[in-house]
């Protein structure tokens, strides 16, 4: 048993015992942005929530307007920004006909990471 678990963990992901490679049946994710917003504006929000909270106890309310506030950009940044890739895809493939199969392929892809995006938040 000690030399089955020894063998498997010396495999390549996905290959058998019998050195076959098994089916890939899980969705891949596209190489593309994982996060909701990029690396330096998600900083910049978390540095204004982090102020935001250090305040909460000189001025609880004025605490939680401005956290109301930072909330409300941080959603119209992300609609903004979903808008905009939803129509940069559209004009991809709503050319008529003079789309290839290839090209139209590419736009299920992006959809694709596009939605699972939606779907994680």
């Amino acid at each position: 048993m000690q030399r089955d678990i020894e063998r498997n963990q010396n495999r390549p992901t996905g290959q058998t015992a019998t050195g076959t490679r098994q089916p890939d049946t899980t969705m891949r994710r596209d190489t593309g942005p994982t996060g909701l917003f990029p690396a330096d504006q998600a900083n910049d929000l978390g540095s204004q929530w982090a102020q935001i909270q250090a305040g909460f106890v000189d001025d609880p309310r004025n605490a939680v307007g401005r956290a109301s506030e930072l909330v409300g950009r941080a959603v119209g940044a992300l609609t903004s920004q979903f808008e905009r890739e939803r129509n940069s895809l559209e004009q991809q493939w709503a050319r008529g006909e003079d789309v290839s199969t290839e090209e139209l392929r590419v736009a299920l892809q992006r959809y694709r990471v596009f939605f699972q995006r939606l779907l994680s938040v």
